[in-house]
């Protein structure tokens, strides 16, 4: 019997989860115990997505949330670690590039049990932004790397990895098996939307704790919207500062709908004519469903996209997100049948490694 144990605690790896998750339930002589930190403990952030999603629901739940970067990271490895020694698993399974993938990962380098990382490689060059720490140390620390791109690959060989005892695998990415395999499950939200609509998601706390960039994004979308229905659900964190910085969302031009789970998610990017965000994980979503996408910050870790003419970065300048979608909105899709992300298969290929 191998014993697996999955760290979890935001809304992209439940949805990452799910996929793997799937794959090992088709296997025989393996237990998974999910391992669910409460980083996300909003129910229409993290509940919604076990039960649309049909993944485990968490065999732990370490409900720690709320709290500053190095609380919560200390928090989570302290419980973490006390779980591990009472299930004893032979490989810790962490996604991302959160800080429960790095408290988990520590957790288990501690106790000298395997580390395998879902998305190693990426960067985005910016140490100021948490999640680039968050990966670089997990990275390092890990047994097996699950790339997702060739780029992350790369990434790791110029880091000096071919010398550092680990494995290295382009798999794809997980998040294309999840698009492939919930697109024939996607829900439409309650809310009342328009037949056309621009999808935004605002939500990175280098938007959100930056008060002239929020300020200058929720201009520009303001601007946008004028001509264009611009459907944002509103994340927790961003609408308490809209709240604190006194918004008038009965003025606003927008279309603020709640949170949305996954499956709702992939029903606004099919029905979408272009996507702008914050997100990481949206941006290949865009990708996945052939939306051009515009991204509110001064880098990203998919770098392919913007190489291929699908992403185009903004920051949060106003002249050049309204230049940008103009532009986006007048101009020829490009060639989406590129594989830039692997052919679907990356949960299969993850499960092959870790079992064989």
């Amino acid at each position: 019997m191998i014993k697996i144990a999955t760290i979890l605690g935001a809304r992209p790896q439940f949805i990452k989860a799910a996929v793997v998750s799937r794959n090992l339930l088709q296997k025989d002589g393996v237990e998974e115990i999910i391992i669910h930190t409460g980083q996300h403990f909003d129910a229409n952030m993290s509940d919604v997505f076990f039960e649309e999603m049909d993944i485990p629901k968490p065999n732990y739940n370490l409900n720690i949330n709320g709290l500053s970067h190095g609380a919560m990271t200390g928090q989570m490895l302290e419980k973490i670690e006390d779980v591990l020694i009472i299930e004893k698993p032979d490989w810790v399974l962490v996604y991302g590039d959160t800080n429960s993938t790095l408290a988990g990962a520590l957790a288990a380098k501690k106790l000298h049990i395997k580390i395998a990382h879902i998305e190693a490689g990426l960067r985005s060059f910016n140490m100021k932004m948490p999640e680039e720490i968050n990966r670089i140390l997990t990275d390092r620390i890990s047994d097996i790397l699950f790339c997702p791109t060739e780029t992350a690959v790369n990434n790791l060989h110029k880091e000096g990895y071919k010398n550092i005892h680990s494995i290295i695998k382009n798999v794809g990415d997980v998040m294309q098996d999840a698009a492939l395999f919930y697109s024939k499950k996607s829900k439409k939200p309650e809310s009342e939307l328009p037949n056309k609509f621009i999808l935004c998601t605002i939500h990175r706390a280098e938007n959100t704790d930056n008060p002239e960039a929020f300020k200058n994004i929720f201009e520009s979308l303001e601007v946008i919207a004028t001509e264009n229905s611009v459907v944002l659900p509103l994340h927790p964190r961003t609408r308490n500062k809209l709240i604190n910085m006194n918004y008038n969302f009965l003025a606003s031009r927008i279309i603020f709908i709640n949170p949305v789970g996954y499956l709702e998610m992939v029903w606004l990017l099919q029905n979408c004519e272009l996507v702008i965000t914050d997100s990481g994980g949206l941006q290949k979503e865009a990708y996945f469903f052939k939306k051009q996408c515009l991204t509110l910050r001064e880098e990203t870790e998919w770098v392919e996209l913007v190489e291929n003419g699908f992403n185009t970065i903004c920051g949060s300048d106003k002249e050049k997100i309204y230049s940008s979608f103009e532009k986006e909105m007048n101009k020829m899709h490009g060639n989406y049948e590129k594989e830039l992300y692997g052919n679907g298969k990356a949960g299969e290929k993850i499960v092959h490694s870790l079992i064989f």
